[in-house]
């Protein structure tokens, strides 16, 4: 039996898809940002594109635990920006609107992953 979820319905196509992109997405930059350590910079990089691809992979679970470690990640890549940058909006916007919008679209995926690993512990213990 595998971990993935086997989409049957339009919201988990869309959750898979959606997963599918923030997996390739911190996969790089996990990978490049190890390459920047090694240079002498900072681990933000690695500690996040780890962070981003976990959560992509328990998306693609079905876990709602997968979206609330994508959007903790993007509340410390804020937290980061503002750090690095202050309130300048133009230094602001290349580090946070991307990760944004997609931490919007999980968001809106939050509640369909929710009833899928309720649907799935239900049909668990109906089994055992």
């Amino acid at each position: 039996m595998s971990a993935f979820v086997k989409p049957q319905t339009p919201a988990a196509w869309a959750i898979l898809g959606l997963a599918v992109v923030i997996v390739l997405l911190g996969l790089p930059l996990a990978y490049m940002g190890a390459e920047l350590v090694f240079l002498g910079g900072s681990w933000y990089y690695v500690i996040i594109g780890i962070a981003v691809t976990a959560a992509g992979v328990l998306m693609a679970m079905g876990r709602a635990m997968g979206a609330i470690l994508y959007l903790a990640a993007v509340g410390v890549t804020w937290l980061w920006a503002f750090w690095e940058v202050g309130f300048d909006g133009w230094g602001l916007l290349p580090r946070v609107f991307g990760p944004t919008i997609l931490a919007i679209a999980v968001l809106l995926c939050l509640p369909a992953l929710r009833r899928m690993e309720n649907a799935h512990s239900t049909s668990v213990r109906e089994v055992a």
